[in-house]
């Protein structure tokens, strides 16, 4: 019988052992169960209180009235009336993440920026252009009118959009100008009294001027330049936003540069050129020595230089007292050398020459005449000097030829060569971003939302001034005497003279070898 019972011991402590293991891992999943129940309750309670960050989350649950211009869907505009070749238009493009109705936080953006141009195009120009910068977090923008840009159907649709400042160019306002310190300085004084590009720079700077105070007085904290042929393009950041990437950089950091991207088109034909461009040539700061130089002449094909245009960038700076620009393309202080860094990763693209009829719109604007000597005078940059010529003195099967060979990337090897080697990059965000705006009925309903223009609604050659405490007045300008403004053009660290459109590093450049 010892025997027997001494055989079943281990058997019943076996069973034992087992019953212990299994009600141990009951408790263990009981209390996991648990744990997930919480977890999703506590989520739960977040998102019912507004805490998460979802766009339609938000509206939906928390009642924001705030929302993207335009897109009200009491609206009764049918986009259908619209020409289907309108880039305004309509799209059936299925790309935007977020319904028509999108709202969006705009008046607890932190922090505040704004956008200053000076325009004279048009609405199928300028309104992907300004919707496509509030959705990555502009709040201002101080727009500069002349021209189709000022026309009453344009400065109509316009103004109507919240966070939209619209500045005439009238006589009185020139008048104001005029008296500007900027003509007792020598910064800027090489640009003065010159023809076509060069009286750009000169109004540009001029109108940045005026847009820092605006930009004080609507208690912006950053300011930016940009043209209407510019996109922002915030890489570098979690989310694709300008507003974290400017809310990252370091309090003591005055300005931050944006270094330039250049459209690189595949075709020329292209009439919608934010839509309809991705390829993109990256700027030197952006890629390696050895590839930028060991490529040069590949990626140059036979222009005058790496980019057919500009290659310094644009920059952003904090509204601060005593900031004044350094030309369309920088900033800088009349007190201090401002602290400046440059982005890494975020950059601005640019679409230069993005359309044939570019080469014949710049002709039309400048009254120089087609020699080598003259455009000297009128143009800063040898590949617009160059352009000006052939459309000013070619046929327009000359000019279509030259522009296919200068300006169309058509050489699909070449393209991706370079774009394994890092100088080309495909960028695709801003397209779907503007397709997704046009999808949502944004801009058609930016339209509707101006109504029949009023009358009073100023013209491209009657217009009126802004209000008197935005205009560039002795008074607002010159806080100091005269004495002390010349003291301060004494003090070299502070006379940086005005930067302007570079091309970027050749060869020869001894400042990259």
């Amino acid at each position: 019988m010892a025997g027997v019972y001494g055989s079943r011991l281990p058997s019943s402590a076996a069973c034992a052992s087992s019953s212990s293991a299994s009600s141990s891992l009951h408790r263990v999943l009981y209390l996991l169960t648990l744990l997930l129940l919480a977890l999703a309750a506590f989520a739960f309670s977040l998102q019912w209180r507004g805490e998460l960050n979802d766009p339609a989350t938000i509206n939906r649950l928390a009642g924001d009235n705030s929302k993207l211009p335009g897109t009200s869907p009491t609206n009764s505009h049918s986009p259908s009336t619209l020409d289907c070749s309108d880039p305004l238009g309509r799209s059936a493009f299925p790309a935007f993440p977020y319904r028509s109705d999108w709202k969006y936080r705009i008046a607890q953006a932190h922090p505040k920026i704004c956008i200053t141009t000076s325009t004279a195009g048009g609405l199928d120009q300028i309104l992907p252009w300004l919707f496509y910068h509030q959705v990555i977090g502009v709040t201002n923008f101080f727009l500069f009118v002349e021209g189709k840009a000022a026309s009453v159907n344009v400065s109509a649709v316009l103004s109507s959009i919240p966070g939209v400042k619209l500045v005439f160019r009238t006589k009185e306002l020139e008048e104001q100008q005029a008296k500007s310190r900027i003509w007792n300085e020598t910064w800027l004084s090489s640009f003065f009294f010159r023809p076509c590009n060069y009286e750009l720079f000169v109004k540009q700077s001029l109108n940045m001027e005026m847009a820092i105070i605006m930009a004080r007085e609507a208690g912006m904290d950053w300011i930016i330049h940009l043209d209407t042929d510019e996109l922002l393009h915030p890489a570098g950041v979690g989310e694709y936003s300008l507003r974290r990437l400017l809310a990252d950089v370091d309090k003591d950091v005055d300005t931050v540069i944006f270094p330039n991207y250049e459209s690189a088109i595949e075709r020329d034909d292209i009439t919608d050129p934010f839509t309809q461009v991705s390829m993109f040539k990256k700027n030197y700061d952006h890629v390696t020595k050895e590839s930028y130089f060991g490529l040069y002449k590949e990626a140059t094909r036979g222009n005058p230089n790496y980019f057919l245009t500009y290659g310094n960038g644009k920059s952003a700076a904090r509204v601060q007292e005593h900031l004044r620009p350094n030309g369309a393309h920088r900033w800088h202080n009349y007190m201090k050398n401002p602290k400046e860094i440059k982005f890494e990763e975020a950059a601005v693209l640019h679409f230069t020459y993005t359309k044939f009829s570019d080469l014949t719109s710049r002709r039309d604007r400048c009254g120089c005449k087609p020699t080598k000597e003259d455009v000297k005078r009128c143009f800063m940059l040898d590949f617009d000097r160059a352009a000006f010529i052939i459309a000013s003195t070619a046929s327009e099967e000359e000019m279509r030829n030259w522009y296919k060979d200068r300006v169309v990337w058509t050489d699909k090897d070449l393209n991706l060569k370079l774009m394994r080697k890092g100088l080309l990059t495909r960028i695709y965000v801003p397209s779907v971003i503007i397709q997704g705006l046009r999808e949502s009925n944004v801009f058609a309903n930016a339209l509707a939302a101006a109504g029949k223009p009023s009358q009073q609604q100023p013209s491209a050659s009657v217009s009126h001034p802004p209000k008197k405490s935005n205009l560039t007045s002795r008074s607002q300008f010159q806080g100091e005497s005269d004495a002390t403004a010349r003291r301060l053009l004494t003090i070299e660290a502070f006379e940086e003279l005005a930067l302007p459109p570079l091309p970027p590093p050749s060869f020869d450049d001894e400042r990259f070898l």
